[in-house]
């Protein structure tokens, strides 16, 4: 109940309908990965997602963030289930792929932003190596390239009340890692994967 109520104000908030091409919502487990330039980004394209789905998706999100105040915590563990992980003091031990291997292997599909934090700009900048790391050891999970546009406009940096405004999520067709593809070579080609979708 309160997660379809928070999906239905993010949505009415935002005026984000999920635009599919080249593919289609699915209950496989899946990794959303998407250009970052705004806090809204995560529970946005959560909220776009249909109903059955968002149950069973978990947004990875920044542990220092999501903790703070009464508010966040709330949403983050009771209604987005998101995935905590440590952005600052990463070590062996807190090593933020084994969350995230563990969730797929539960059977939840993961929304993460590769960039490693929030830019303004248009483009992706480029992408950090956890994506390839997880396609390296989870070869059968789609990777769902996403663009979000306006939302840093909607929730611009630095503030808490978001203003309204229209933003838009344009959700892609899967890719896999290569058989000898690269790291450079398919992190560059996962970033042109969510440009691309900007560009259609």
């Amino acid at each position: 109940m309160t997660a379809a109520l928070v999906a239905g104000l993010l949505k009415l908030l935002c005026g984000a309908q999920a635009r599919w091409l080249g593919t289609a919502p699915s209950a496989e487990v899946r990794i959303y990965f998407a250009n970052h330039t705004s806090n809204l980004d995560a529970v946005v394209l959560w909220a776009t997602l249909p109903p059955d789905l968002r149950p069973k998706t978990r947004p990875v999100a920044a542990k220092d963030y999501w903790t703070k105040g009464r508010v966040r915590p709330f949403l983050a563990q009771k209604v987005f289930h998101a995935l905590l992980i440590e952005r600052h003091k990463v070590t062996v031990r807190e090593n933020p792929l084994e969350g995230m291997l563990a969730a797929l292997d539960a059977g939840f599909s993961l929304i993460l932003f590769p960039e490693g934090g929030r830019f303004p700009g248009l483009e992706p900048r480029p992408f950090k190596s956890g994506l390839f790391h997880l396609a390296k050891q989870r070869p059968n999970v789609g990777l769902v390239p996403v663009y979000l546009e306006n939302l840093n406009r909607l929730l611009p940096k630095g503030e808490v009340l978001p203003v309204p405004l229209l933003g838009s999520v344009t959700i892609g067709e899967p890719i896999r890692l290569g058989p000898a593809e690269t790291k450079v070579d398919f992190l560059e080609r996962a970033r042109l994967a969510v440009w691309n979708l900007h560009l259609s």
